[in-house]
């Protein structure tokens, strides 16, 4: 059985490691709605309220990277008993109930081309904030934005938690997962709330993690098609042993297919789904990646890569 809920805390394990590095040496505890780096996976409301009991417990603020959190909401009424009467807005104020403050992207669920927000409930948080923004973005009024942004995002907050808007959002990445499902396309079930999740490990199967194969795949795609993907695997979360030099594979490799919002028909969806295919039926010609450069941080974003051989 497929676990609605993929993208949950483990619980256990994060008290012991609160145990293990004492609370004092942990300045917050983060958990994403939905979670994007395993899928665009959904957390549970049971689980927000329990993580956020942990760090209660142990005088740990909870924070809440709440960048997609309507499509975690509607996950959650569609999945979690007790939540199918609820309205999404209903939902959206118990989750933020539980949280000391939460981040927040404009570009996602406020359908905003710029901007974010960064809210706290402490008066001392929030002062260090105000002090700060004024120095590098703009005045707490405006925070760099333009005027037509900052409306733009109260208005898109609105439309987000608009459940039919929800419903037809899930409804296209449905359908883009099953042409893809049907095909054969290894995926990541069930699909996530902003993107369909292809499993390079299982496409490119003779592609060693070393080689960067979600990588591979998304470069492909967009040389073959101009489908543009995001790779979440080994170049993103990959890491070199500082001991003993041994490159350390992400856990998972994914090539993310993320459908923007109110952008494209189910023609278009179409296109992606015949291209990616064939692309499937060929993988075997599919060469990895050697990664040439990359800077110390967020190396992934502006790497550069080679073919090997």
């Amino acid at each position: 059985k497929i676990s609605p809920f993929k993208g949950n805390m483990d619980t256990e394990k994060l008290e012991d490691f609160i145990r293990e590095k004492t609370p004092e040496k942990i300045p917050l505890i983060m958990t994403t709605i939905t979670n994007n780096s395993v899928g665009g996976q959904p957390v549970s409301m049971q689980n927000i309220r329990e993580t956020s009991e942990i760090a209660r417990k142990y005088g740990i603020p909870f924070f809440i990277d709440a960048c997609r959190f309507a499509e975690n909401c509607y996950f959650i009424k569609k999945r979690e008993e007790g939540y199918e009467n609820k309205t999404i807005k209903e939902i959206a104020r118990e989750i933020f109930s539980y949280a000391d403050g939460c981040t927040f992207s404009g570009k996602k669920e406020a359908l905003t081309n710029i901007g974010g927000m960064l809210c706290t409930n402490s008066e001392e948080l929030y002062q260090k904030f105000k002090n700060l923004l004024i120095v590098i973005e703009g005045f707490i009024t405006y925070g760099g934005l333009a005027c037509r942004e900052l409306e733009a995002m109260a208005r898109g907050l609105y439309e987000a938690i608009d459940e039919n808007y929800q419903a037809y959002r899930h409804r296209q990445i449905e359908y883009l997962a099953k042409l893809l499902r049907d095909a054969g396309v290894p995926i990541v079930e069930p699909p996530g709330g902003h993107a369909v999740y292809v499993d390079a490990k299982r496409f490119l199967p003779h592609i060693p993690p070393e080689q960067f194969p979600a990588q591979a795949l998304t470069v492909q795609l967009y040389i073959e098609s101009g489908v543009r993907a995001a790779e979440l695997g080994s170049s993103c979360f990959g890491k070199i042993d500082e001991k003993t030099g041994e490159f350390i594979p992400a856990r998972m490799e994914l090539m993310r297919l993320a459908i923007p919002r109110r952008t494209y028909t189910d023609n278009h969806l179409r296109y992606v789904a015949e291209c990616l295919i064939r692309l499937y039926k060929k993988r075997e010609r599919i060469k990895g990646l050697k990664k040439v450069y990359a800077p110390k941080l967020l190396g992934h974003f502006t790497a550069r890569f080679e073919p090997v051989g």
